[in-house]
């Protein structure tokens, strides 16, 4: 087991969401994972360009790229409730593993989808 999984184990072991996450992921081949993950980052991607074309995190587009983000987790790894939602919106951010892959895509784009995510979880 890597540091990361067991710092996610011992994090996250006792929720509903890390459970299902563990019964829907178990059967994901490694090229399973690598496209998975790649579509999250795709996501990312797609937050980045709204951002660099003008759009706040209130925008339409951006709320819809937030929805994306929900949908694409609930299909692929847990379900995505609003508060689960609004909790990973602030470890992009605080968590500097996350924030740096995130922003991989253009600096700030961490911090673009937190706000996103904060008003549409509201």
């Amino acid at each position: 087991m890597q540091n990361h999984d067991i710092e996610v184990q011992e994090r996250f072991g006792n929720t509903d969401a890390y459970k299902e996450h563990e019964l829907k992921t178990a059967d994901y081949t490694k090229e399973k994972w690598q496209a998975v993950n790649g579509g999250l980052m795709a996501v990312f991607t797609k937050f980045a360009e709204c951002k660099n074309n003008g759009n706040t995190a209130d925008s339409d587009e951006a709320q819809a790229l937030v929805k994306e983000l929900q949908n694409y987790i609930t299909e692929n790894y847990y379900t995505c409730t609003k508060e689960i939602l609004a909790g990973l919106g602030q470890m992009y951010v605080a968590d500097e593993r996350f924030k740096a892959n995130i922003d991989k895509n253009g600096n700030g784009t961490a911090e673009f989808v937190r706000e996103a995510i904060e008003i549409y979880c509201k």
